[in-house]
């Protein structure tokens, strides 16, 4: 996105469950945590790169394989 960006120190902590920056009863800080996980159950990775000011951009990996009958 070109949004503000996500700071340094708060990167490290985006995938915890629970974790949120948002106000109290505004989120439940599960969002990125499950897609994390649905992400990884599949064998893959998302991975964040931020730049305060200029935005930031998730990147998910999944593998390809073949279907076996």
């Amino acid at each position: 996105d070109t949004g503000v960006g996500i700071p340094t120190q708060v990167i490290k902590d985006i995938f915890k469950p629970f974790f949120t920056t948002k106000d109290v009863g505004t989120g439940t800080g599960l969002g990125l945590y499950m897609s994390h996980e649905i992400i990884k159950k599949h064998e893959g990775l998302i991975s964040v790169s931020s730049k305060q000011g200029q935005g930031t951009t998730f990147t998910i990996d999944l593998p390809a394989k073949a279907r076996v009958s």
